[in-house]
């Protein structure tokens, strides 16, 4: 009853707290093969075709001038609106109600099984139903290209648009009368209508029965997928939406999965902090990979295996901390000086720097994420063929590194150290590649693994400092950071231990804000103080909390972090602790991953299941 009590609590006081912050107003869909942004009031935000990380062709998101584009269904009078997904799935709804009516926009992207493999067009299916009275509407679709430096030109069809100017057409085909479109005029909604948008081909079949198959075979697939899903007992509706936001960041073409399908939104305003978050980063692989395993998902884990793979055997020089969905090393940043930027937000960027970085956590981050591949018997043998000269790599990587200064977890631009967590995860990955050698037989990589175990170990613990009874981020620096607090999730340090218990303390006192939120640092780094907390943290301090014992703190926590989500229960990177604003990337795939793990951590902790 505790929880139960817990829960209504946390939406009465909520109430007041989501009408005063500001948040995202979109909510996602998305195919595996593109994702795109429905805000609330009707107008798709965000869409990169052909992949995630290309050109915008709606980017009002960060940019609400003719420059991003818009695809919009309104009234001409003031409205409200209503959004919500339809129950476990990537599906969603949005209701638009004013003086003359009410109608129910619903917005998808087709997925499902077809012919023996998933079909997963470039298409954007809009389909606008009556509810009540007699609404009219106007249907405003310009895309544009190249980042919104040029416009897409319309040619009348006899059913549909065609749009020329990117490097492919695109068409929209509509039950809708084009004039209509074109000339921008509102209309009377009587039945209902349909609009489909295709990038680089055309729909060639029935406008209306096709979409309606499509929208019921999508609606099929995505409770399938729920169902087949091993979501266990606590909070239940949090961590299946977070589940479909993790799937549909998987670029299943190659198997990515990115860090979030923005760019540019800023982790606080007038920060500069303006990030592109289209890629794959190597160093939330194994985050990931543990999120994809509590749910049960070996299919999409497979799949990223095989991302991660192909780029450690076609790469014998250093990692990189991220690549491109197709394992592209050079991603050079540039600035959009033409783009406004989310609320005038400059700089807005494509392309990510820190791919230069040095970032040396990665190699353990590897071995870790493929350590399945030698335990889990749904891998055959046959999948392991390389071992030793992949291994063999891995462990002269971390044995090139291991004294090596790097930028650590958040990447500094300007800063190099022997971080606390870069060593972590080097002993880590040492660990597994032992049980790795172990299961291959090989005396040689286990001799040298455990070298490699002890001397990470003697790093990490130069970072000790005994009067705080705590791990400082580096060797030689006075300042904690939360990523210390993979000392006690990765079992370095024994969870019941007085010193995993004492350092949790000293994380806290120093680094905890209010409502349960978790600053990553409070040092000065390349571009001065953080001014807002990153929620990934806030959800591994409530593992930490879990797993030292303190389990109705852990409860408790984690029911303050979750009313930091959208209307649509969506995360941002980060969250401002003076008023619960959210800020960065959105919805950030790595803060999806850490609800879901922090839930799991908490799951098997209670006695009971607790259907919430």
């Amino acid at each position: 009853m505790l929880v139960f009590k817990r829960l209504t609590d946390t939406i009465i006081s909520s109430q007041s707290f989501y009408m005063e912050r500001h948040t995202y107003q979109t909510g996602i869909i998305g195919n595996c093969a593109y994702l795109a942004h429905i805000n609330k009031n009707t107008n798709v935000d965000w869409l990169c075709w052909p992949r995630f990380d290309s050109s915008f062709i709606f980017g009002g998101l960060i940019d609400d001038s003719s420059t991003g584009g818009s695809f919009s269904i309104l009234p001409k009078e003031p409205y409200t609106s209503h959004q919500y997904y339809l129950e476990n799935t990537n599906i969603i709804c949005t209701e638009i109600s004013y003086a003359e009516g009410k109608y129910r926009i619903t917005d998808f992207a087709p997925r499902f099984r077809q012919f023996d493999r998933y079909f997963k067009p470039l298409m954007l299916i809009r389909k606008v139903e009556l509810l009540e009275g007699n609404p009219r509407i106007r249907v405003k679709c310009t895309p544009v290209c190249n980042y919104g430096a040029s416009h897409q030109k319309g040619y009348r069809g006899s059913n549909h648009i065609q749009f020329k100017g990117c490097e492919e057409d695109m068409q929209l085909s509509t039950n809708i009368p084009i004039s209509y479109i074109e000339d921008e005029t509102y209309f009377a909604l009587k039945e209902p209508k349909y609009l489909v948008l295709t990038y680089g081909h055309q729909l060639d079949a029935p406008l209306e029965s096709t979409a309606d198959r499509f929208l019921k075979e999508t609606i099929k697939y995505w409770r399938t997928w729920i169902k087949h899903s091993k979501i266990d007992g606590f909070y239940q509706n949090m961590v299946i939406r977070s589940a479909l936001v993790l799937k549909i960041h998987q670029y299943e073409d190659t198997g990515a999965i990115i860090a979030a399908s923005t760019t540019s939104l800023p982790e606080s305003p007038g920060s500069t902090r303006n990030w592109d978050y289209r890629y794959c980063w190597m160093r939330d692989t194994y985050y990931v990979i543990t999120a994809l395993n509590h749910i049960g998902h070996f299919e999409e884990m497979e799949k990223y295996f095989g991302y991660v793979t192909d780029i450690s055997f076609s790469d014998d020089k250093r990692y990189q901390p991220l690549f491109g969905i197709a394992g592209e090393r050079v991603l050079t940043e540039r600035q959009l000086g033409h783009v406004k930027g989310y609320l005038g937000n400059q700089p807005v960027r494509v392309g990510n720097q820190a791919y230069e970085h040095i970032q040396n956590d990665i190699y353990g981050q590897v071995l870790i994420s493929m350590l399945p591949l030698y335990h889990d018997r749904r891998f055959i043998i046959d999948e392991r063929q390389d071992s030793s000269i992949w291994l063999d790599s891995l462990l002269g990587k971390i044995e090139r590194t291991i004294d090596e200064q790097d930028a650590g977890i958040w990447e500094f631009r300007n800063i190099a150290n022997t971080h606390c967590y870069t060593n972590l995860f080097q002993w880590a990955g040492a660990n597994a590649a032992l049980k790795m050698s172990i299961t291959i037989g090989n005396k040689a990589f286990q001799e040298r693994a455990e070298r490699l175990i002890e001397k990470a170990s003697k790093h990490i613990e130069d970072c000790y400092d005994p009067e705080k009874k705590a791990y400082n981020h580096a060797v030689g620096s006075p300042h904690l950071d939360a990523s210390t607090l993979q000392l006690i999730l990765m079992n370095y340090l024994d969870p019941q231990s007085q010193r995993a218990k004492d350092h949790l303390i000293a994380l806290e006192k120093e680094l905890k804000a209010e409502g349960g939120l978790f600053y990553r640092y409070l040092h000065t780094d390349d571009f001065g103080k953080p001014k807002t907390t990153f929620l990934i943290c806030a959800f591994w301090y409530v593992e930490a909390l879990a797993c030292v014992g303190r389990l109705d703190d852990a409860i408790r926590e984690f029911e303050a972090i979750i009313k930091y989500g959208n209307h649509l229960s969506l995360f941002s990177e980060d969250v401002d602790e003076k008023d619960g604003s959210q800020w960065g990337n959105f919805p950030q795939a790595y803060s999806h991953v850490g609800l879901m793990n922090a839930a799991h951590r908490i799951a098997i902790k209670l006695d009971r299941p607790v259907f919430l």
